[in-house]
C-alpha cells in the first residue's frame, strides 16, 4: 500500500484511538478543541526524542514509542497533574508499514495505559525522531513546581536508581547474563511514570522534579530554582540491586545515571508523618534522602559522618 500522510495517519493513528468525553474534536481539523473543566488548570509540556541520542534506531518500533509516551506521561507526574491529551510530530526517513504497524501499536497500547487521547500531530520525512507534546489537567492551585523547597524540607525520592543508566552502560556488553541483562533493559525501555503519586504530592509536596537526567542534575534544578541547597545522606540513596553488583561506585552511579524517571520530591517537615503513613498504607515505597538547607549547593553526608561537597552531574543535553 502506498502511504501519504493522510492515508498513515489515518491506517495507524487515528484507528483504535483512545476516545475521551473532553475532546470536542481531534485528528482531522487544523487543531484539537478539548473541554477544560473550571476547576482545574491545564498543564503543557513537549518532549524531543532523537535517534541514536535518546534511543537506537534498531530498537524495536513498539518500545520507541511506550518509552516516548512514558518519558512525556513522568513529565506530568512530576507537576502531580493527570494526563489527559497528547500530539504526536513523527519524523522518519522512510513510511516502512511494518515500522509503523509495530510504533502505533506501542503508542496505542501506551496511550491506553493512562486513558490519554492523540488529539494531532505532523508526519515529515527526515532523520528519526519524535516530538511529542501531552496536556494534563490538575486542580487549580495544586500544580507541584520545581521552586518552593523551603530549609528543613525533606528530600524524598519514588524508586530505587540506576538500572537504566546501567543498561545504557552494558548495551554492547555481551558478559551480561541474560536476565540480568533484561531487567536493566526493561527499566530502560519500560519506565514507570509515577502516576500513583500525584494526590500525595498536591497534598503534602513543596517541590518535584521527574528524575531524567540524573538525580544530581535534577535535585539540583529544584536547588537552583528554590534558592537552596540540600545534603543527602549518602547510605540513604536507593541504589537498584543490580547497580551493587555491578559496580563499585554504586551509590555515585546511581545518584548521577539518569533514565530513571521516578521523582525526587520534597515534603515539608509538618508533613512528613502524615504522607509516611499514607503511602504505606496504601502499599507505596518512597525513600527519605537528605533535607533542604539554606546553603545552597549539594552536600553528601557519608557514614563517617564527614559532609562533603557534591558535584551535580548528569545527561548533558548541549
Amino acid at each position: 500500500m502506498s502511504l501519504n500522510e493522510f492515508s498513515l495517519i489515518d491506517t495507524f493513528f487515528k484507528s483504535g484511538a483512545i476516545e475521551r468525553t473532553d475532546v470536542v474534536f481531534g485528528i482531522g481539523d487544523d487543531a484539537a478543541c478539548l473541554e477544560i473543566p473550571s476547576d482545574r488548570h491545564l498543564l503543557v509540556s513537549t518532549d524531543t526524542l532523537v535517534a541514536e541520542v535518546h534511543f537506537l534506531s534498531a530498537w524495536d518500533p513498539y518500545d520507541i514509542a511506550w518509552k516516548a509516551v512514558m518519558v512525556n506521561v513522568s513529565d506530568m507526574a512530576a507537576m502531580a497533574a493527570a494526563p489527559c491529551w497528547m500530539s504526536l510530530a513523527l519524523t522518519m526517513p522512510t513510511a516502512s508499514e511494518s515500522w509503523l504497524s509495530r510504533f502505533s501499536q506501542g503508542f496505542q497500547a501506551a496511550l491506553a495505559r493512562y486513558n490519554i487521547a492523540l488529539i494531532g500531530g505532523d508526519t515529515t520525512r527526515g532523520p528519526l525522531s519524535l516530538s511529542l507534546t501531552i496536556h494534563g489537567l490538575v486542580p487549580r492551585g495544586k500544580a507541584v513546581r520545581r521552586c518552593n523547597a523551603k530549609p528543613g524540607d525533606t528530600v524524598w525520592v519514588s524508586g530505587e536508581l540506576g538500572a537504566a543508566a546501567l543498561a545504557v552502560a552494558y548495551l554492547q556488553d555481551d558478559t551480561i547474563p541474560a536476565e540480568d541483562k533484561a531487567i536493566m533493559m526493561d527499566k530502560l525501555l519500560h519506565p514507570v511514570p509515577r502516576i500513583d503519586l500525584i494526590n500525595y504530592l498536591q497534598l503534602w509536596a513543596s517541590a518535584c522534579i521527574d528524575i531524567s537526567d540524573g538525580l544530581s542534575a535534577d535535585l539540583n534544578h529544584i536547588c537552583e530554582q528554590s534558592g537552596v541547597g540540600a545534603c543527602i545522606v549518602w547510605s540513604k540513596v536507593p541504589v537498584h540491586p543490580l547497580v551493587s553488583k555491578y559496580r563499585q561506585n554504586a551509590t555515585e552511579f546511581a545518584f548521577s545515571g539518569g533514565d530513571d524517571y521516578e521523582l525526587c520530591f520534597t515534603i515539608p517537615e509538618v508533613y512528613q508523618q502524615t504522607f509516611f503513613e499514607e503511602i504505606t498504607r496504601n502499599g507505596i515505597t518512597c525513600y527519605p534522602i537528605g533535607v533542604i538547607q539554606e546553603e545552597k549547593g549539594l552536600r553528601s553526608l557519608q557514614e563517617t559522618g564527614r559532609v562533603s561537597p557534591l558535584i551535580p552531574k548528569g545527561f548533558a543535553h548541549f
